[in-house]
């Protein structure tokens, strides 16, 4: 009853006052029992006798059968006064194109047309036709029998050549439409009643447009001197032949032609497109138009021939550009080929979308044949850049044409890969094509056996025959990557390659092979060798080469992270040996049952103390487990020894790109028993030789020792949780007969792990806990007065902030029609937001150190307390988080509230000091360290007011020193800090800094956090793009920037060349003290077997040319900075051939990655850096994270060859400070508009968030610069003007709407023409789906649909990407930026690029400040050249803190 009821009110709600009017006026058309039974259905369903289902059925029924005997309409199929008028015809229309599919008499291939019976036709001028797979073509014969009676046939009506002439076919749907309009309020009842059933809105069953759309056009009619096909082929103004019929029929090809004010029509009279598919449906399509001379190129009217209806067209096709810009389009009838000049006046725009997709075509593959590693937005900003050649009826390109045109220009693509070499790597699979085939739900392998209309383009677009560029390399790189390569290319060859499974679905995929290409005529079947083992070219599956690609470059950005496991130690499953065992010598010590000897035989072999052996494994395919005797004794347990393991290179990070002689050093030892010996091995430590920096390039052998089966030797010790290589630590054994170096280390770990007191002090004895002035944790000491660091959890405050609740971004209430795709907003979450990041540190002053007594007075240590003093942060007062934003990073409140904690809970050590006792300024004291922090005053949570802090709340040390030195905010005058705490970090002594080289140093961010870090001075910086190089020579004025090659730089120098071509200094062997830079490697990322054209490849990379630059010059240290996944490309071959390169050459190094929203930036950004530290130096560790942020972006461990690394930081997610926001970055910047070109703007106000003031700089700057943003076209205004301002907005928030845009043109609504199986049907009942696909059938390109102001490609595509969540999205002021990309485009792969409260996209000094860059730093080129440049940078807050890493 009640869903009956809520339906039904549903129902009449949803149509209101209008609905009862319609219902009022149909009853007046019922007969009285009629409307009786119509009231008495409706009590019926009300009471629920009926369901409301069985109530619209039969209120149907009655309807159907009453209202048109009323208006005297015979009921029957056709002409049912309540179809809709398109439904029946729709239908028949599809039964009839099945039975033209489906008929034995259809043509094969070009089928239909005739001018030479069962003999190959020679290809007209295109060689690509689409043909149409047409029933039983009449003869030309034929035709020509019929010429003189034409015209009179068609008076009378009568069906020429079969086909039903357009006339009768138009008289037929006038006719329908006069009927669908006598019965038009009756149907309005209909879907009064029938809602929950709506049909698609009417379409044409021929050319399938809308029959509704306001761009719907007719065939104006031909003149009256037009002339048929066969007459105007005999017209002596085309100067072929003469109306001699067997001239005409000896005529061995088709005639040519060229036509001109051509239109072409359905034989309903509809124009519409050629290229939609309609052909190949055996739709007949005709066209008029003035046919001239082959020769002629004047495209005017004079000269040419009237003609009309010719046709129907058989094959449509393009050729070459046509000597410059424009392709040759032409048709093929069964009579003649003609090649297309100008279009009539009402087919012009029309054509023009044709012209435009063959151009953009075009553009696309000459685009991604230079440029494999362009993304979708440098695809989008090379089309919205270039301006169409003159005479086509277009003048500019958007998105929205590339979308519009997507499939075609995908379709070129694979057409253009089907012409390239076997092992060539197809432009299908670049990123670019990858993201526009997800977006525009592009269908791969479409019609390749029936198309044939690829653009040809024989002098426009040139393969690439080069090949790789020759990358410059030091021998012992190139010896390392052409060894390893060299085995894998073996192995894959010997193992026939990697069997490429098909995706079975796609035509490519089902059709036969061509027996043509070369790779069938190595088959078997086609009497071939077999051996290449190759799929035919015509098969080569494109959905299996895009999903590779895909696969090779996905890792889960929204990863929560895992908690740090801990380290296990797997134990060796050993075997023991039947061997003799004697002691050697006297016992040389004794401890309780222990007898400790030198020296042992085992099997007539003396081993003693120091020597390495070898153990055998339990698994025969293990290799020996090789260890170094510490110490040997004899037990209860027999004769025992003290194994110390090396590891073998290929357990260590590096696999099987190891040397298989290099062993490391772990620290892993346990006792065994003698018999486990194999035998005695021989390990040797390569030390680095004295003259190791001035050895760089000279290496000419990667073999370290011979390979004689017991011969191994080891430079490092590594950490096999951190997979760091380090320099072997230097040990002072006690006793060097019973020393274990792994066992001391290990010792110290846990000792480290346990508190321990240390200074007593004097106390009352009646007091049940002993007082200390000091602790030990963590390798720190804690004194009474210091700051630590607690987790979230650890504590609570006396007040509950005001911080905001966390909310649902979904609104119940929304029209549905109105904002159609709403609904797929299920999830509350939002990417970019902070809701769910976690809370900053506690921090907390030491008052007391204790320990509780046991009942005999004596203290118990083996659990450390704490007694602190709470600090308060701004957000955590009543004032919330909205006082956070305008104070300090670290600036907090003194508290006497108390608590205490167990010392195990301590995190870290900080300072707090008060400002007042400062002896320097706030700005200067903060500026020594992230661990500072101050307050100015005390916070009462009871009162809920601020206070002076009390007397006891001042340091010690620093306690009426200051004078207040540190009032104001940072204006405080200079001064040195007399501190004499040795427990707090002290500033790092100035020291000299490293002499550095940038390669790939774009406009600067790498140097630009050296600098900031204060131990670098970049002397020398290589940069290939020039607006880049500008950039950093303008910020960088004392560098010597190289614009060219690094291959061509590193081969001068390596031939004793001291400049280069331009007269500039290059630097030489020992100049270099710091190598830093960010090599590109996309150009092997979707290499998916090895063989030698990907090895070439790979070798040649700048990879490869980066390592061979630090070999060359050897440098103390050594980074390099990639996106996320170079640890993972490839099963992370990448990142281990770059590791066992740096190990070879003898540095320390290790990888980790990092989030820069860590680090200060309100960006989730996280990158993959690679350290390496020369011998001597210490190897740096990574920073700890300083701020809290968003968890799913903080997955940061690498799993390798299936163990998983991490990088050194302890503190996981947590973080000392809270998150930065958008709103910290920019809420300062003044408001501007779409498109602002200022380059240099006032600020107009001044900074709000700390993180502003620090961006600004200290020193006063009224001028604001590059401040602006990228002109969006009319319609993509026009959408983000209609995104809400709501946190979460995106597209699916846009209203379905005619709105008209800036330039003056209107937008379309889009329709919903299909049934959605996975989404159903709205709550009002409409359709949801906007392509045939929707119902699980193949998309249909007739149902596209293009300026609207949802975007058709979004919901066609939605329900595969997860609803294309955050496209044309809002930032959120409380949230953070997406990584940051060359170009902002709200269907970009950022997503979100719109402000959170303005109507335009990102500007560049938004972006640059999420990336960190200060407002000083200077941009250089055009805006689109600027966004490049910040966005190829790595965060500079985040390589700051690296190297203070490297200074510390």
């Amino acid at each position: 009853m009640n869903s009956s009821k809520t339906v039904f009110e549903l129902l009449i709600l949803s149509f209101q006052h209008h609905v009862k009017e319609k219902l009022k006026l149909v009853q007046d058309f019922l007969h009285v029992d009629a409307q009786d039974q119509l009231t008495s259905l409706e009590e019926k369903m009300k009471s629920s006798e009926i369901s409301m289902e069985v109530y619209i059925s039969k209120v149907k029924a009655l309807l159907g059968k009453e209202l048109p005997l009323e208006n005297g309409v015979e009921q029957n199929g056709r002409a049912n006064g309540f179809s809709n008028g398109s439904h029946d015809d729709e239908t028949m229309g599809v039964q009839e194109e099945e039975e033209a599919v489906k008929s034995p008499t259809a043509a094969k291939g070009k089928g239909g047309r005739r001018s030479k019976s069962n003999s190959d036709t020679k290809k007209s001028p295109a060689s690509s036709r689409v043909t149409r797979n047409s029933g039983k073509q009449p003869t030309i014969m034929s035709m020509f029998s019929r010429v003189c009676k034409r015209k009179s046939e068609d008076l009378n009506g009568e069906a020429v050549n079969g086909v039903s002439d357009v006339k009768n076919e138009d008289d037929i749907e006038e006719s329908r439409e006069e009927k669908r309009l006598k019965v038009e309020p009756d149907e309005n009842v209909t879907f009064l009643f029938c809602f929950s059933f709506q049909t698609p809105p009417p379409k044409c069953p021929d050319c399938r447009q809308y029959l509704d759309d306001s761009d719907l056009k007719f065939f104006q009619g031909d003149p009256d001197n037009a002339l048929d096909e066969p007459e105007m082929l005999t017209d002596e103004r085309l100067s072929l032949f003469d109306s001699n019929e067997d001239g005409f029929e000896s005529y061995e090809e088709l005639p040519q032609h060229k036509i001109t004010n051509f239109s072409v029509y359905d034989k309903r009279g509809h124009l519409c497109p050629f290229d939609a598919g309609l052909i190949e449906k055996n739709v007949e399509l005709y066209f008029s138009c003035v046919v001239k001379p082959i020769y002629d190129d004047n495209p005017c009217l004079d000269g040419g021939v009237p003609a009309k209806k010719l046709g129907p067209i058989n094959a449509w096709w393009i050729t070459g550009f046509d000597g410059g810009e424009k392709a040759l389009i032409g048709f093929t009838t069964a009579f003649a080929d003609y090649i297309l000049m100008h279009p009539s006046e009402e087919y012009a725009p029309i054509f023009a979308l044709m012209q435009e997709k063959i151009y953009m075509s075009k553009i696309v593959v000459e685009f991604l044949q230079k440029n494999p590693d362009a993304t979708y937005e440098d695809l989008l900003n090379k089309i919205e850049t270039t301006v169409p050649p003159a005479g086509l009826n277009f003048n500019c390109f958007t998105e929205d044409t590339l979308l519009r045109h997507a499939q075609f220009v995908v379709e070129q693509v694979e057409s253009y890969d089907e012409a390239g070499d076997s092992d060539e790597q197809p432009i299908i699979v670049t990123p670019c094509m990858r993201d526009l085939i997800k977006l525009a739900g592009v269908t791969l392998g479409k019609r390749r056996a029936a198309r044939r209309q690829a653009i040809r383009h024989p002098t426009k677009i040139e393969k690439d025959s080069k090949g790789p560029t020759k990358a410059t390399t030091t021998t012992l790189v190139y010896q390392i990557f052409d060894t390893f390569f060299s085995d894998q290319i073996e192995q894959n060859d010997k193992d026939g390659g990697a069997k490429r499974q098909r995706c079975g679905v796609c035509e490519v995929c089902q059709s036969p092979d061509c027996g043509k290409c070369v790779a069938c005529k190595d088959m078997i079947k086609f009497g071939g060798s077999g051996k290449s083992k190759q799929a035919c070219k015509q098969r080569r599956c494109p959905n299996l080469a895009v999903k590779e690609a895909e696969d090779d470059e996905t890792i889960e950005e929204e990863d929560v992270p895992v908690e740090k496991s801990k380290k296990v130690s797997h134990a060796k499953r050993k075997k023991q040996t039947q061997c003799k065992l004697s002691w050697i010598g006297e016992p040389i010590q004794t401890e309780g049952k222990k007898q400790y000897y030198k020296k042992v035989s085992v099997n007539d072999e003396v081993l003693e103390v120091g020597d390495c052996v070898s153990v055998s494994s339990e698994d025969p395919s293990i290799p020996l487990y090789l260890a170094r005797i510490a110490s040997l004794w004899e037990d209860n347990n027999g004769k025992m020894f003290h194994a110390h393991w090396f590891l073998r290179g290929i357990h260590t990070v590096l696999g099987e790109s190891s040397d298989p002689l290099e062993l490391v050093i772990v620290d892993e030892c346990e006792d065994m028993l003698l018999n486990y010996v194999q035998g005695k091995v021989d390990v040797m430590y390569k030390a680095p030789s004295n003259n190791w920096f001035m050895e760089g390039g000279m290496d000419v052998e990667i073999k370290v020792i011979e390979d004689d089966g017991k011969s191994f030797f080891y430079q490092f010790w590594y950490d096999t949780e951190f997979a760091r290589f380090e320099t072997p630590p230097k040990t002072s054994p006690t006793d060097e007969n019973m020393f274990c170096g792994s066992c001391v280390r290990t010792k110290e770990r846990e000792e480290q792990e346990v508190p321990r007191v240390s200074e007593p002090l004097d106390q009352k004895d009646e007091d049940n806990k002993a007082l200390y002035a000091s602790a030990f944790f963590k390798g720190k000491q804690f004194k009474v007065g210091d700051g630590v660091y607690l987790p979230p959890e650890a504590f609570n405050f006396g007040v509950k902030p005001a911080s905001p609740q966390k909310r649902s971004h979904r609104k119940e209430d929304v029209d549905e029609d109105l904002y159609p795709e709403y609904y797929r907003k299920s999830s509350d979450y939002i990417k970019g937001s902070n809701l769910d990041a976690p809370e900053p540190f506690r921090v907390a002053r030491i008052k007391e150190i204790f320990c509780h007594r046991r009942s005999n007075n004596k203290p118990d240590n083996s659990e450390v307390k704490l007694r602190l003093y709470k600090f308060y942060r701004p957000e955590n007062t009543h004032k919330g988080v909205k006082a956070s934003y305008h104070t300090d990073i670290n600036q907090l409140y003194w508290s006497d509230e108390e608590v205490t904690v167990s010392m195990t809970e301590v995190l870290g050590r900080c300072q707090v000091e008060y400002a007042e006792d400062l002896n320097e300024s706030i700005q200067e004291y903060s500026s020594g360290g992230p661990d500072r922090f101050y307050f100015l005053e005390a916070y009462n949570a009871k009162s809920k007011s601020f206070e002076d802090p009390p007397n006891h709340a001042r340091s010690a040390v620093h306690k009426g020193k200051g004078k207040g030195k540190g009032k104001g905010k940072g204006k405080g005058k200079v001064a040195a800090q007399e501190t004499q705490d040795s427990n707090v970090d002290q500033q790092a002594p100035k020291v000299a800094k490293y002499r550095t080289l940038d390669v790939f140093s774009g406009c600067g961010g790498l140097s630009e956090g050296f600098h900031q870090a204060g131990i670098s001075e970049t002397l020398w910086a290589i940069e290939m793009w020039e607006p880049a190089a500008q950039a950093f020579r303008l910020n960088n004025p004392g560098t010597t920037v190289f614009t060219e090659d690094c291959n061509v730089l590193l081969k001068l120098v390596m031939s004793g060349e001291k400049t280069n071509s331009l007269g500039q200094k290059l630097p030489q062997k020992g100049d270099v003290e710091m190598l830093c830079g960010g090599p590109p490697c996309q150009g092997f990322s979707g290499m998916n077997r090895f063989n030698s054209r990907t090895y070439s490849k790979f070798k040649n990379s700048l990879v490869v040319s980066y390592l061979s630059y630090c070999d060359y010059y050897r440098p103390k240290f050594f980074l390099l900075e990639n996106v996320r996944n170079f640890v993972s490309f490839k099963k992370s071959m990448v990142l281990k051939l770059t590791l066992r390169c740096l190990v070879r050459m003898g540095y320390q190094c290790t990888f980790g990655v990092l989030q820069a929203g860590q680090y200060g930036v309100a960006q989730t950004r996280r990158r993959a850096i690679i350290l390496a530290a020369a011998p001597g130096e210490k190897l740096p560790h990574y920073p700890e994270p300083l701020h809290v942020f968003a968890p799913r972006a903080c997955s940061l461990s690498v799993v390798v060859d299936e163990r998983k690394y991490v990088s050194n930081v302890t503190r996981g997610n947590g973080g000392i400070y809270r998150t930065i926001t958008v709103r910290d970055t920019m809420s300062d910047l003044p408001e501007i508009r779409n498109g602002a070109a200022a380059l240099e703007i006032s600020y107009n106000g001044e900074p709000q968030s700390w993180f502003q003031r620090q961006i600004r700089g200290t020193q006063y700057q009224p001028i604001l610069k590059d401040h602006i943003c990228k002109d969006m076209s009319a319609l993509v205004e026009g959408r983000m003007r209609h995104i809400p301002l709501a946190p979460g907005s995106d597209w699916r928030d846009l209203p379905n709407l005619e709105v008209r845009l800036k330039d003056g043109t209107m937008t379309k609504k889009l329709r919903y023409t299909h049934s959605d199986k996975k989404n159903g049907r709205s709550s009002t009942g409409s359709l949801r789906g906007v392509c045939t696909c929707a119902e699980g059938k193949p998309c249909d390109p007739a149902d596209r649909q293009f300026n609207t102001l949802i975007p058709w490609c979004l919901p066609h595509t939605g329900n595969r990407h997860n609803h294309w969540a955050g496209l044309y999205g809002r930032l959120e002021w409380d949230g953070f930026f997406s990584t940051t990309v060359t170009n902002p485009e709200p269907m970009g792969k950022q997503g979100r690029v719109l402000h959170p409260e303005q109507h335009r996209v990102v500007s560049v000094r938004e972006c640059a400040r999420s990336q960190g860059f200060p407002d000083t730093y200077r941009l250089f080129g055009n805006i689109l050249d600027k966004h490049r440049q910040v966005k190829c940078e790595q965060p500079c807050t985040e390589i700051k803190l690296d190297m203070m890493e490297v200074s510390d």
